[in-house]
């Protein structure tokens, strides 16, 4: 199976919801039109940004007004959207949270982030998540992961041990940490022989400047595509086929040793 992902990379507008939905609604229709891809993926914290402060009051309350959104938008578009993340509010909490919905516009994945951030105080606003990040995509496993869970090798390994092809990641990477989001994502790709399907944000905010390079690359760690610092779409085809290939080609997951780890 192949299918055409496009990342979109955008400059969020910190604290502002209204706006950034229709700069959303905006992006995916231009996306549509300009590649019309199979999925579309959105960036971290895309609808309020790194507003931590202030997310129990502009977060989304269970998340039931992104819900819509992206199932408005799959649905009119005839897309899969992996649906960033957004600041989900309820009453254990505010949880960092991804939806994923089929282009028929059924939510088939959602997921907390796991592992929260102290360096930009995520855990002092945030509630982590207590499930993986598996989801289906036309009869495909896939997984979802946000930003700083890139760095939990073994959290990334949990979710290929379970049959994910494709991990997709969504992010709000600061650009002075730059050649670690390559490094990471890349080696991500190579040790769990998937696709790895990033999208970051750009711009800034009061605290941070963000580093974009969203990219796709291939289960040998080969970059087919990579944005740079600006607003953009990052897009290419991946096959699936080539998973089972290179996995076939050097049995990884064959020769692991889980009782010794």
């Amino acid at each position: 199976m192949s299918w055409k992902v496009a990342c979109i990379q955008f400059d969020i507008t910190f604290g502002s919801p209204q706006e950034n939905v229709k700069k959303v609604e905006k992006l995916i229709m231009e996306t549509v039109q300009k590649y019309s891809p199979k999925i579309i993926v959105l960036p971290e914290l895309w609808t309020t940004g790194y507003d931590l402060t202030r997310l129990d009051e502009i977060g989304d309350n269970n998340g039931d007004t992104t819900k819509k959104t992206l199932q408005m938008l799959a649905k009119k578009h005839n897309v899969h959207i992996v649906g960033g993340s957004v600041a989900k509010n309820t009453s254990k909490g505010t949880y960092n949270t991804m939806y994923t919905v089929n282009d028929e516009g059924d939510i088939v994945g959602e997921y907390s982030k796991l592992h929260l951030f102290q360096l930009m105080y995520e855990h002092l606003y945030l509630q982590p998540g207590k499930n993986d990040g598996l989801f289906q995509l036309d009869g495909e496993t896939c997984a979802g992961v946000i930003c700083y869970d890139i760095r939990f090798p073994e959290w990334i390994r949990t979710h290929t041990t379970g049959g994910a092809k494709v991990v997709f990641v969504v992010a709000e990477w600061p650009l002075s940490r730059l050649e670690h989001w390559r490094a990471l994502l890349i080696a991500r790709a190579i040790e769990n022989q998937c696709y790895v399907v990033a999208a970051n944000r750009v711009g800034k905010d009061p605290n941070n400047v963000f580093a974009g390079h969203s990219m796709i690359i291939d289960p040998w760690g080969e970059v087919l595509a990579e944005g740079l610092e600006d607003e953009a779409i990052v897009v290419s085809d991946i096959d699936l086929e080539k998973v089972e290939k290179v996995r076939k080609q050097i049995p990884i997951f064959e020769d692991r040793k889980p009782s010794y780890y």
